[in-house]
Parts: C-alpha cells; sequence; structure tokens
C-alpha cells in the first residue's frame, strides 16, 4: 500500500495565518493542499454607511442570489484593508491588525477616496482609491472570471459612480456590465423577484442604526405610463425619527430604555402606516439586532407579511445583475427624481425578437447611459429612432441619415451606435461604419445627432 500522510491546520479564521500556512506547505513539496478560504465575496456589492461591504453571487442552481458569509451569523466584511510585512490583509483581518497595532491599516476607504486622500506610512504613499481597488481586488480573488458586478450604496452621486466604475474597468469586467446604483434601487430590485402580493400595495422599508430609523415606501405610479405596458414604482423617504434610547439598546440590551424605545417605535410606525395599504414590512440595519421592539414587531405584523435581515440591498443588487444581464426589456422600473424620464429606442432584431429596443432606458441615471453597440444593417436609407417622455406623454421622431454609407447587399454592412451624454437633457448619438470582416474594410463614415430630451423638470410628482 501507499502511505499518506495527512495533516489538518487551523487558521482561526486568519487570512494572513491562512497564507502562511498554505505557503509553508508548498514550501514543504505537499503534492496537494486543500484550502476552505477564509473570507470571500461576489457581484452584488454593498458598501454599508459604517462603511463596512457584503457580498451577494447570484446561484444558478437556486435561481436566487446567495450571500455570501463571513462568519456564521455576520454576513458583512469591513471596509478597511492592512499591510504586514509584505502581505496585505482585508476585513476582520485587516481590523484584527489594527487591534494589535501591528502593521499598516486604513479605515474609512469609501470616503477617503471620494476626498482623494493620500495615506503614508513610512517611505510610502498610497492613494485612497487604489487601496479601495485593492480592497474590492482582494474580496472577490476566489472568483477568477466575473460577468458583472453591482455597487450598491447609501447615496449615489455622479462622482463616486464614475470612481466604483475606474475601480471595475481595472479589474478587467466589461464596462458594459459594470452597474452602480443606490440602496433604494437595491430595495426595489429586490422586492420585484419576490412574490407580487408582497408589493400589490405599498412596502414599507425601516432602517436603523444606532440613533436613528427611517422609514421608505415603495409604491407604484400611476397605470398607463408609457403605453401602459410597464410598471413604473418608486420609493419615498416618508418620515425619519431620532432616537436617543437607541443607543441604549445596542448593543448591550437595556430593558427598560427598551421598553421606551419599543412605545415610540410603535407610534413612529403608526404614523407612518396612517391612511396607508401596506402589503409588506422590510427591516434593516444594525438597530434592530436586539429584540427590543416586540410591540412594535406586532404592529408591524398585522394583516401584512414582516422581513428582517441586513443582505437585502447586497441581494438587490444581484438581482439587478441578473436583469441587466440577461434581459432586453426590464420591467417593472424604478423611478426617482435624478433619474431618466425620457427613453430612446431604435428598431432592431435582437435573439431572433424584432423590438424597439432601449439605446437610452427610463430609470437610468444619464451619466451612466454612455454606450456602444455594433449591428448589422438589413436595409433602409436612415436609422429612425423614437424618443418617449414619460412627463410629457409623447413620442417623438428622430433619424440619422445612411445616404453616404456605401451601397451594400444586404447584413453586409456593420455599424456602430454610441450614445453619450453631454448632460442629463441632451444625448448625442454616433453611427459609424465599422467595416464587415475582410469583405469590407471600415469606411469613414460618420454620421451624429444630437437629441435634446425634456428631463422632469421638476415634475416627477405628475407621474404619481
Amino acid at each position: 500500500g501507499v502511505a499518506i500522510n495527512l495533516e489538518i491546520l487551523d487558521a482561526s479564521q486568519s487570512q494572513l495565518t491562512q497564507n502562511e500556512q498554505v505557503k509553508n506547505m508548498i514550501d514543504k513539496g505537499c503534492d496537494v493542499v486543500c484550502v476552505n478560504l477564509v473570507d470571500r465575496t461576489d457581484e452584488g456589492i454593498e458598501a454599508v454607511k459604517n462603511e463596512e461591504m457584503l457580498g451577494t453571487v447570484y446561484n444558478d442552481k437556486e435561481m436566487e442570489p446567495q450571500t455570501l458569509e463571513v462568519d456564521s451569523d455576520n454576513f458583512q466584511i469591513p471596509l478597511i484593508i492592512g499591510k504586514l510585512r509584505d502581505t496585505w490583509a482585508y476585513g476582520k483581518e485587516a481590523r484584527r491588525l489594527a487591534t494589535l497595532k501591528e502593521g499598516f491599516t486604513v479605515a474609512r476607504l469609501l470616503s477617503r477616496s471620494l476626498a482623494n486622500e493620500k495615506i503614508e506610512f513610512g517611505d510610502e504613499t498610497y492613494d485612497a482609491v487604489w487601496l479601495l481597488s485593492q480592497f474590492i481586488q482582494m474580496s472577490l480573488q476566489s472568483f477568477p472570471k466575473i460577468d458583472g458586478i453591482v455597487f450598491s450604496v447609501p447615496v449615489l452621486t455622479e462622482e463616486l459612480a464614475q470612481m466604483l466604475r475606474r475601480i471595475a474597468v481595472r479589474m478587467n469586467i466589461d464596462k458594459r456590465h459594470i452597474f452602480i446604483q443606490d440602496y433604494k434601487e437595491s430595495f426595489c430590485n429586490y422586492l420585484f423577484y419576490q412574490p407580487k402580493e408582497l408589493w400589490q400595495y405599498d412596502a414599507a422599508l425601516f432602517c436603523c442604526d444606532r440613533n436613528e430609523i427611517k422609514a421608505y415606501m415603495l409604491r407604484r405610479l400611476k397605470p398607463g405610463l408609457g403605453g401602459g405596458k410597464t410598471t413604473f414604482v418608486t420609493v419615498d423617504e416618508v418620515a425619519n425619527a431620532h432616537m436617543k434610547e437607541l443607543a441604549l439598546v445596542y448593543p448591550v440590551l437595556n430593558e427598560d430604555k427598551a421598553k421606551e424605545a419599543d412605545a415610540m417605535f410603535c407610534k413612529f410606525i403608526q404614523s407612518v402606516f396612517d391612511k396607508r395599504i401596506v402589503s409588506s414590512v422590510f427591516l434593516t440595519g444594525e438597530g434592530f439586532e436586539n429584540n427590543w421592539y416586540p410591540k412594535s414587531l406586532r404592529v408591524l405584523c398585522n394583516g401584512r407579511r414582516a422581513f428582517i435581515g441586513n443582505n437585502l440591498y447586497s441581494k438587490g443588487a444581484c438581482y439587478t445583475a441578473y436583469r441587466k444581464l440577461y434581459m432586453h426589456i426590464e420591467n417593472p422600473v424604478y423611478l426617482s427624481e435624478t433619474k431618466l424620464t425620457d427613453q430612446i429606442t431604435v428598431n432592431m432584431r435582437v435573439d431572433g425578437q424584432e423590438m424597439w429596443y432601449p439605446l437610452v432606458s427610463w430609470g437610468a441615471h444619464w451619466y451612466e447611459s454612455n454606450n456602444q453597440w455594433e449591428v448589422i444593417l438589413e436595409e433602409g436609407d436612415d436609422i429612425e429612432f423614437h424618443i418617449e417622455s414619460l412627463v410629457q406623454g409623447t413620442v417623438k421622431t428622430e433619424k440619422i441619415s445612411l445616404e453616404r454609407l456605401p451601397k451594400r447587399a444586404e447584413y453586409s454592412t456593420r455599424l456602430q451606435i454610441e450614445t453619450m451624454f453631454q448632460d442629463e437633457k441632451t444625448c448625442k448619438i454616433t453611427v459609424r461604419d465599422v467595416g464587415f470582416g475582410d469583405f469590407f474594410l471600415p469606411t469613414d463614415f460618420r454620421e451624429e445627432k444630437v437629441i435634446h430630451l425634456g428631463g422632469n423638470d421638476g415634475k416627477f410628482n405628475s407621474l404619481s
């Protein structure tokens, strides 16, 4: 027989320890090394308010998102990076280094990156954006191929979106498959994949940290918008309250203060639900981790279903990735005052189905709507675009002439169509001849059309 020596090592949830153990095994000439990775995360990424991150990956077998655990009872990865000698660490391991005051650690990576901070350590200077990029790449190192990625953030700005997009591009993710959204949109996309009875009427979201509770309400906009084929929804912040009692019930439960906080939360809920039909309720945030609100919970569950969890936004982000990558026409659509209420479509055949395909979609951010497509021309002397306005209720037509394009047989002309936004109301569409392999070389054909969108002009509430 063949003698097999089996050596089992425990890294005690330490990435640095695990790295060192694997290196030693390789140096010793082990034939087979089996490693249970300490931390990992994937496509739906959530950056939470206190700068932690959650990761969720779409599970093809289960046909739903699966949140990856850091601990058996905790999904959150601290947004902190560190270095000990020549080894980088992130998340819990980096926090451990900070606690032990070992090596070099940097916290608040998101806010420091937005401020373009430089961090000095010894003779070296690190760019905060580079450190954030390093953190994200280390978090995703278990997944060598990523088809798409969605970042979910508390409040989305153009500056933040551009920064996260640049980081994802450096990770060799197709720029067409990089998406950034805020928590409200993640909430919507999560609900879109739940049973419809959960958002048949309004759906409530309560977010609670250590001293504040905010209430949001998902509601449908008026029917008939956009020809009536698409359901549009929005999410409003309907109330918020600062509760000093919360600081005393988290993380250690003070029973007397818990009763006071429960009574206040109960009144808060009743004011939020006043004159509303609410189908479901979702609770998220570290403030709900202790069971200090039994009276309020009875009110929440009275005639409706209630759910609690801290991975709602990252699951919603993962559902967004699925929608964006695999659905040509999105329905339902989330709208807000910062989203586009105009759509630009072109008639084309996609996967054998003829449709008015959206080059610019309702519910997108204008600064996220710069894209390119390559299409095969069937026939025609021009390309016709439809511009549909939800606010104005109009459809107008714009055309780009193809008269200067060299005449070729059907299906032998390949064009590139590009959308480039100059501001929230101005989109330039460019059409170029990109040739057809070795049969036809690209020519200098190029035509542009500047399209002026109506926007919502402060009339978003007219869609209600």
